[in-house]
């Protein structure tokens, strides 16, 4: 599958000498839905910004559908819509003519049919003569995203699309993602809603302290990187672990009602077996066990918080 976006060695230092991004280097593939994750101040925001042509690079390139987004802005910029956390645009225009006009900006002729469909889409054709003064917060958002598609766009970024609205909103925004995605539309999304990420996206990108540190498609992330917990309920709670149990990752939980073990699933001998007896020859006796499979947020969290030395990275942005 081809590249719809070419990132090359892009880095961009701020005034003061801040370093928000640092040689990424990223493709993503046209048609697909692409989650970025990362904690505040990982370079999430800069790294769309320059791609949509806000910010300006400091060094390396970015290509929109094969268009240098600094040499060939317009043409780059036709092929992105881009939905920003702040909602911003003029409150006192009616929602049909904000939609209309930014279609306008990107030298689209006026299409009638395509902007109610937009708007109908989006629950918004009622309301498509109020003032967006007038609106709700979740409305608002909603006459963002009309914006962002008023032009069609091949390549759609959504910047936290569904943080702060309403449950309604939210399925109705993956309703159109999905929609979107089956006319052949680019998704890339960042989002703190993990479990969105996890069901909506084909691949993942992580990124942390202005670098990528993980591209993958989402099931490979699961499973390279994923693990299982076992949580044994005790007939008797443990004030501390025992020494015999020592070679094994074991936490208390429950006040110590609950001894945890984590480990991965993929190996070959997973030590349970021979924990299970070793409780029972210490005469630790259990009367429930269960397991469950690490989330792919339980995974973002592991790799943020990992500076290689142990202490959790820090938002610098």
């Amino acid at each position: 599958m081809s590249s719809v976006i070419s990132i090359a060695n892009l880095s961009k230092t701020y005034k003061g000498g801040f370093k928000a991004l640092d040689g990424v280097d990223l493709e993503i593939e046209r048609g697909e839905i692409f989650a970025l994750l990362g904690p505040n101040g990982a370079g999430k925001t800069t790294l769309i910004s320059i791609v949509c042509g806000i910010v300006t690079p400091t060094s390396g390139q970015v290509l929109a559908d094969g268009h240098d987004i600094q040499r060939e802005y317009k043409k780059a910029r036709s092929k992105i819509g881009l939905v920003p956390q702040e909602i911003s645009t003029d409150m006192f225009e009616k929602v049909i003519v904000t939609v209309n006009f930014s279609r306008g900006l990107f030298g689209k002729a006026p299409d009638s049919a395509y902007i109610e469909q937009l708007l109908k889409d989006l629950s918004l054709w009622d309301k498509r003569d109020s003032a967006i003064r007038e609106l709700s917060g979740g409305m608002k958002r909603r006459v963002m995203i009309a914006k962002a598609l008023s032009h069609e766009p091949e390549i759609l970024f959504l910047d936290e699309p569904t943080a702060g609205v309403d449950v309604e909103l939210r399925r109705d925004m993956w309703r159109l993602v999905s929609s979107l995605r089956e006319r052949g539309v680019t998704i890339i999304l960042t989002t703190h809603y993990i479990e969105e990420a996890e069901e909506m996206a084909d691949r993942v990108g992580v990124i942390r302290g202005g670098e990528i540190i993980l591209v993958d498609k989402t099931e490979a992330i699961m499973r390279k990187l994923g693990k299982r917990r076992l949580s044994l309920t005790l007939q008797e709670p443990l004030e501390s672990l025992p020494a015999g149990l020592g070679e094994w990752s074991l936490e208390l939980a429950d006040e110590g009602h609950q001894l945890l073990y984590s480990f991965d699933a993929n190996e070959e001998r997973t030590g349970i077996p021979t924990l299970l007896r070793k409780m029972t020859d210490l005469g630790i006796g259990f009367s429930d066990l269960d397991t469950a499979k690490s989330s792919l947020e339980d995974i973002f969290v592991d790799l943020v918080s990992d500076n290689g030395d142990g202490k959790s990275a820090e938002a610098a942005e």
